[in-house]
């Protein structure tokens, strides 16, 4: 009797558990518990972009799944909501006073009104706005490791205001009859009463992301967010990528390229060094055998992620400079460099131009 008792409260009590958990929100934007703001980023604007319902106009399980969608951003996104998230589930961040989706739109911020606009009204291409394009710099470690930039932009609008306003002007032929047999045709202009408007500032926030493997000059699109046009749609807002000058590394395609100084005495011996990557990983080099000045040595897999698959790695080259000893050396030391060397001590004059 009591252990059917207890086994029904252990099954009251799952049961209540599963309804207080809600949705799970890190199914939802396929993540772990432990993924970062990156990935929760990285994750929901791939996501959103697959099923908007633009894309998917009659297909009622895509709309429900984009708002599941943007309510799993909305609180992982968040560092409060997504702490008592984790600890009361769903139910837990409606007590809070958020969770859901509560009117705002993260899809807006990732990619503007990106379905929108361009269309065209009969034969007549829809008036656009022009574009703004703003170069957005950015570090090698950035775009090899991906990055979120958080942007505020003032933007004009038009909105509505009252009366009304002569818009969508033009000319058209008409055709009169001046009497038997004879016609008269002039043109004329004309126009359509539209709800007057006014320009206003608003303020929006931006995420732009630093994509991997993005390179010097590749563009983030927000479409609908540029300048605004007063009979027409509004141009877009292109964020063009400005890779830095990196300290370390340079880039040429999906290869990255590196100098490494050594002492004479390592260039003879061999050495072990470790060199710190984009991400911190280290390279390791090892060298038994000599290493003469302008060695290169490449490491596969070390380059620059593909923008289009980052699995695809490029290749890192090493240049090695060998930095020789300064002063004098005493006779007795080189005669012992001489025995120890064994080359011949005529020098090879040539124009530079032919190997030997």
């Amino acid at each position: 009797m009591n252990l059917h008792f207890w086994a029904l409260l252990c099954l009251s009590w799952i049961a209540d558990q599963c309804v207080y958990a809600g949705r799970d929100f890190y199914k939802i934007l396929d993540v772990s518990k432990g993924a970062t703001e990156h990935q929760i980023k990285k994750a929901y604007r791939k996501l959103a972009k697959e099923w908007h319902p633009d894309r998917h106009p009659d297909d009622a399980e895509a709309h429900e799944r984009f708002q599941d969608l943007a309510a799993a951003y909305e609180v992982l996104s968040d560092k409060d909501k997504r702490k008592v998230y984790d600890r009361s589930g769903e139910e837990g961040v409606q007590k809070m006073g958020g969770g859901g989706h509560g009117g705002h739109d993260p899809f807006s911020s990732f990619f503007g009104d990106f379905f929108g606009g361009g269309g065209h009204d009969g034969e007549q291409e829809t008036p656009k706005g022009a574009d703004v394009v703003l170069d957005l710099f950015v570090s090698m470690e950035e775009v090899y490791n991906g990055h979120f930039v958080t942007i505020k932009r003032k933007k004009a609008v038009y909105k509505q205001t009252s009366g009304t306003r002569e818009c969508n002007c033009r000319h058209e032929m008409r055709t009169e009859q001046m009497g038997m047999g004879r016609f008269q045709m002039y043109q004329v202009k004309v126009c359509d009463q539209c709800p007057n408007v006014k320009l206003i500032q608003e303020t929006k926030t931006l995420e732009v992301e630093v994509e991997i493997g993005a390179d010097d000059g590749h563009e983030q699109v927000f479409v609908g967010e540029g300048e605004p046009h007063i009979e027409g749609e509004p141009g877009d807002l292109r964020f063009r990528i400005n890779i830095q000058k990196h300290s370390r590394f340079e880039r040429k395609g999906m290869d990255l390229y590196t100098n490494v100084t050594i002492s004479l005495q390592d260039a003879l011996n061999g050495f072990e060094l470790d060199i710190v990557h984009l991400d911190g990983h280290k390279v390791k080099i090892e060298r038994e055998k000599i290493t003469w000045p302008g060695a290169r040595i490449r490491k596969k897999d070390e380059g620059m992620p593909s923008l289009t698959d980052n699995n695809q790695k490029g290749t890192l080259y090493i240049t090695f400079d060998v930095e020789f000893p300064k002063g004098e050396m005493t006779a007795e030391q080189k005669a012992k460099f001489a025995e120890i060397l064994q080359q011949s001590s005529k020098p090879k004059v040539y124009n530079g131009l032919q190997g030997y």
